[in-house]
This record gives C-alpha cells, structure tokens and sequence, in this order.
C-alpha cells in the first residue's frame, strides 16, 4: 500500500520532492502559507497551515508516514527564524511518530580548503549561518538517537533548475537577456552545483527507504565545474558567448545596503574563493543515482525561463 507524504515547503525542492513521490506512485501534500502554488504537481494537495503555530494533533497528520521538511525562512532571517521552524517540524513528527527527512546544505562543514566534503565530514563552520545549520542538525539526530523520532537528513550543495527563482533570474534570464552575468569569488575555482530534481528524487528516495534512517546522504551532484566553465556550456547551449564577471566582497557589501540577501552572501564567498566539493559517492553507489548531466540540467532550466515569458526568447 502506498504511503501518504506530507511535505513542508512548495518552493522548488518541495515541487520536484513531490513530483518525484508522485512518479513512485505515492500520495503527497504539500504545505504553505498561503495555500496556493503556482502550476502544482498533477495529483498533489496543497494545503495551507503555518508548522509554527498549527496543532500537533492535526487531523491533517492522521494517515501520514513520512514528513519532509523543505521549507526554509528568508535568507537574511535564518537566526531568527529557522531553528523556530524545524522546532515546530520536528514536534509535529515526534508527536505523530513520524519519519521525519529533513534537507540541508553543506554550511556545517565550514572551509575545507579543497578537501572534498563527505558524509563523515567533522562540522567546522565559519559562517553565523553554517552555526545556525550546525545546532539544527544536531537537534535532530539528538531526538534520534533519544529514540524520539526517525531521522533521515539530505544534503545538497548550491542548487539550482526550474522553478529557482535566484539563479533563474541572475544567471539564465541575464544570458538569454545577453547581459553580462555576476558570478561569486574566483570564477576558476572549482565548485559541486546541485541539481533541484536531483535533490528532490534524493528526498524522495530517502523518504521510502527504512535503510537510511539515522543517517546523513549527500546527493548525486556530479563533478565539479568552475563558474567559468559554466558560462562556457551556457554559452555552447545558447550560441553566443555569454559574458560573466566576478562579484566579491567590496561589490556585494555595497550592493547589500540596499539588498539584504546580497548582503548575506559576503560570509559565504569562501564557497568560491576555494575549491568547493561534495563527494556523493554513498548515495550513488546505493541506489546506482547519478546526477543528471550538466548539459540537460542547463537546457532545462532555460527552456523553464523562456516558457516564464511567453514569446520574448522565440
């Protein structure tokens, strides 16, 4: 019998979360604020609650196995925010002994020089947000190992494809545009870039997999690539040479007065400032799930940004 997925989040890991469960042929629902979500996947309910202030006793829980929580505050807002919401999150599991898959980022790990970051990495932040990243997971493999709930934690590296709006915009949007690119740090350092359906069939495949509970799994992400290299594929796809340039921490310090995200990013330039790479060997070699080529996830992204605007890029 097929389960019932209840996913927290409806931004694009949460969409393709649910896109994934659905093509397993499980039931999902996801949940937002508003109750409404732009071009839904075809058989998902959307239902709208807010994780802090609903009851853990929701009829909403009853028939529900696993939980996902892709959901996450405004960048700028982590601190305050964050640690609030996956509280809530990992009450309502405990609550309903539910299985709980959480999605994270590699910020825990901190600078490791080059170092590829495995699953077994020793946390060693340097950032106010790789800390804040650091005590959530802890708190969620503290209730594991309390037997309060099961666990299973994803982590991707910086991701993007469809439905991402940041990337979506500064990236392709500016290439098909022909306006020159900001890219981050050194554009000749490599960097592990994350597909968003990668990651969501990774949650996916967490969430009906019982032989990953307690565990943490890197998503199949494929090799590095430099920015550079990058610009050098976009290019190939679109047929003329797109132009970039780097963007460090003067630029965006400035830019941040007026754009708080932007301001944000400065204590995370050192993502590619460095060599940044995650290897996700464990996962790969588990399940045979390989990352999705570079070349068809940035054909698909821009084929998601032109169909965005109509006519402009025919």
């Amino acid at each position: 019998m097929k389960e019932t997925h209840l996913i927290f989040g409806t931004g694009p890991l949460g969409r393709y979360t649910a896109e994934a469960l659905l093509q397993m042929g499980h039931k999902v629902k996801l949940i937002n604020r508003s109750g409404t979500m732009s071009n839904p996947p075809n058989g998902a309910e959307i239902v709208k609650a807010d994780a802090i202030t609903m009851s853990c006793s929701s009829d909403l829980f009853s028939n529900i196995k696993p939980i996902h929580q892709c959901s996450q505050p405004a960048y700028h807002r982590w601190k305050e925010e964050f640690p609030v919401l996956q509280d809530a999150i990992l009450s309502i599991a405990i609550e309903n002994k539910t299985k709980l898959i959480v999605a994270e980022n590699l910020y825990m790990y901190g600078n490791t020089h080059g170092k590829p970051m495995t699953e077994e990495t020793p946390y060693n932040p340097c950032s106010l947000k790789g800390r804040v990243r650091m005590e959530m997971s802890n708190k969620l493999f503290e209730a594991y190992k309390q037997e309060k709930v099961q666990i299973v934690v994803v982590r991707g590296s910086d991701f993007f494809g469809p439905w991402e709006p940041i990337n979506g915009q500064m990236v392709f949007k500016a290439a098909l545009d022909k306006k020159t690119i900001n890219m981050l740090g050194d554009i000749n350092q490599p960097h592990t870039f994350t597909y968003v359906k990668d990651f969501g069939k990774a949650m996916a495949i967490a969430g009906t997999n019982d032989c990953l509970i307690g565990k943490i799994w890197h998503v199949p992400s494929g090799r590095p690539y430099t920015q550079a290299e990058f610009a050098g594929m976009l290019s190939k796809e679109l047929g003329y040479t797109v132009k970039c340039r780097a963007t460090g921490k003067i630029l965006l310090s400035i830019v941040g007065i007026f754009n708080k995200g932007a301001k944000e990013i400065v204590e995370m330039l050192y993502e590619f400032n460095e060599p940044f790479i995650m290897n996700s060997e464990a996962m790969e070699n588990k399940f045979g799930f390989h990352a999705t080529p570079m070349e068809q996830r940035i054909k698909e992204t821009l084929n998601w940004v032109k169909g965005q605007y109509g006519d402009k890029y025919e």
